[in-house]
């Protein structure tokens, strides 16, 4: 019997294939005791006041969740100075970027972005069955911001700016963004994935939200699965006008976050103490992670994040198994200009210390190859 008829570009579609989780690696290697470092979680864990909060939550499990999130949404507002309409929740950020090409891109529309950035705007864009055009990175490896303003055409809808920059762990400054959208314009709308902005100690780094707020074609994406510890939950947020919200919202899965997601945010954003430590956390150990791949030599490239991008020796996939074989799981990274790159997370100091030891077993190899 024939099968079900799929669009050629549905076919052709990549599956995301996200860090290997901890389980995995025990049932396959027979081991315990794994240091996962693959996939930017907060070593720290989630907030107590939001592991509270879901606590509270659980006697409400067999109602729906508030499908708009308004007490969250509340909260967003009122803690970024915009109206209630200006705010979006997501299951994770990546399902706003998915529900912005749905809402925005047709057949043949395009989507511009750095191609040393979020794989994800490649997959949604594809869902669509839209064009990536993707410019290549600066040397640095951060977002050549004047190639990506020139790259904007009649089709383009969307501009994605990863900031800081995931896998690289780059960012671009305040003056850099004034000059893109000055140039840009309303062309498109520039979507800033921040993602990672609770942890950069930078000030010259920008709060695109202002940008929302000064009426610029802008939207701003945020999540709780960083900074906040929730990454298990699946909870993030955008902030844009209230028309460009609106046209989202028609994209949207009813009940897309769940009642308890929604509950560990809205206690999370008011621990300030849990945020202030683990950004604390975050800084002296980045600071001793890419202090101690200096000094055995292995290139990186410098990070604002809580993650490291080391520019291995040899081929990415078999150093991958090489380190869960030690027990340390790390992420590999492909892509033009990134052969054999991987990104490590930040975590705890014994962490950090099991991966630094790991590398030391395989470095040697490098000199006997």
């Amino acid at each position: 019997m024939r099968g079900p008829q799929v669009p050629e570009y549905i076919r052709k579609l990549a599956v995301y294939i996200p860090g290997k989780p901890i389980e995995e690696v025990e049932r396959e290697l027979g081991m315990s005791d794994i240091v996962k470092l693959a996939s930017n979680e907060n070593p720290l864990g989630p907030s107590p006041k939001a592991v509270a909060a879901v606590k509270a939550a659980l006697p409400t499990l067999h109602r729906y969740p508030d499908g708009s999130g308004y007490a969250l949404r509340k909260a967003l507002a009122a803690r970024h100075g915009v109206d209630i309409e200006q705010v979006i929740l997501g299951a994770g950020s990546v399902e706003i970027i998915e529900m912005l090409a749905r809402a925005f891109m047709a057949d043949g529309d395009e989507a511009v972005f750095s191609q040393q950035s979020f794989v994800s705007y490649l997959l949604a864009v594809n869902q669509v069955n839209g064009r990536a055009v993707t410019m290549p990175a600066t040397s640095g490896r951060g977002h050549d911001l004047p190639a990506l303003a020139r790259a904007v055409g009649d089709r383009t809808k969307l501009i994605f700016l990863a900031n800081p920059c995931n896998p690289t762990g780059t960012y671009f400054s305040r003056a850099a963004l004034d000059r893109f959208l000055a140039e840009v314009g309303d062309r498109a709308l520039v979507v800033m994935d921040e993602a990672y902005h609770d942890y950069v100690a930078r000030s010259d780094f920008p709060d695109a939200i202002d940008d929302v707020k000064a009426g610029r074609h802008v939207m701003v994406l945020r999540t709780f699965s960083k900074v906040y510890g929730l990454a298990g939950l699946r909870i993030g947020y955008g902030i844009a006008s209230r028309d460009v919200i609106a046209t989202v919202n028609r994209v949207r899965s009813p009940f897309n976050t769940s009642s308890l997601a929604q509950a560990a945010a809205l206690a999370a954003i008011d621990d300030a103490d849990w945020v202030r430590g683990s950004r604390e956390h975050n800084l002296r150990e980045l600071d001793f992670l890419q202090g101690e791949l200096e000094r055995k030599g292995v290139p990186f490239t410098p990070s604002v994040t809580n993650f490291v991008l080391v520019e291995f020796w040899s081929n990415i996939g078999e150093l991958f198994l090489e380190f869960q074989k030690r027990g340390v799981i790390i992420r590999p990274v492909g892509g033009p200009g990134l052969v054999n790159c991987g990104r490590v997370s930040v975590g705890t100091h014994a962490e950090n210390v099991r991966f630094l030891a790991a590398l030391d077993e395989l470095v040697p190899a490098r000199a006997g190859a």
